[in-house]
């Protein structure tokens, strides 16, 4: 049992995300703005930290965010938590996409200061904290990982776990009775050997 072998030359192979999180601030009239960037793998790894920052900063007036998932940037989100519709998620967004950037969530926390910006001034306001915010980050290459699961018999696994070892592969779960199930998550640079091989041991079933 396979599947169609991965065609090498498809691009990318890395996202482009951010190493650990980060906090910047800025300020326009009175108003703070904190900017926190955050690397993100999943849309509900949004739910604790929206939730922390929250309880963290109980006394701001909006916590606004936007995030970018997935190697081709299909799972989005902008969200602009009571300020005017459309006036600062999507521009948050915007700087994560301007960064080249994706698993990355950005929210930005607002102390209001007395004095209304106006949208111009917000969309300027909001995509500042969230522009520090990024920039203070480390970039980091994330390599993109393909789902595979394979069956077989147990006096195979020697065999089964140089493969994985070679090609960096995590295994993401694992059964053993009979035969050895795993569920794996393999390096889209190194998918097309590790399928080669795949091919090659016509004891082991395979998807």
């Amino acid at each position: 049992m396979g599947v169609a072998v991965y065609n090498a030359a498809m691009e990318p192979t890395h996202i482009t995300t951010i190493a650990q999180p980060t906090q910047s601030e800025h300020k326009a009239k009175g108003s703070r703005f904190l900017g926190c960037a955050f690397p993100i793998s999943h849309a509900d790894d949004t739910k604790p930290i929206l939730a922390r920052l929250h309880d963290e900063h109980h006394k701001a007036v909006h916590w606004c965010y936007a995030y970018r998932l997935g190697h081709d940037g299909s799972q989005f989100r902008a969200n602009d938590d009571g300020e005017p519709s459309g006036s600062v998620g999507m521009p948050i967004l915007r700087q994560i996409d301007s960064a080249g950037l994706s698993d990355v969530l950005v929210v930005v926390v607002r102390y209001f200061g007395g004095t209304l910006l106006g949208v111009p001034g917000l969309i300027q306001a909001y995509k500042q904290a969230a522009v520090l915010a990024l920039q203070a980050a480390e970039r980091l290459e994330k390599p993109i990982l393909i789902d595979a699961h394979l069956q077989f018999s147990y006096e195979k696994i020697s065999d089964v776990m140089r493969l994985i070892k070679r090609c960096d592969v995590g295994i993401v779960k694992q059964d053993m009775d009979w035969q050895v199930s795993m569920q794996l998550a393999v390096p889209k640079l190194h998918y097309p050997s590790f399928v080669k091989q795949l091919q090659d041991w016509h004891w082991l079933k395979w998807q």
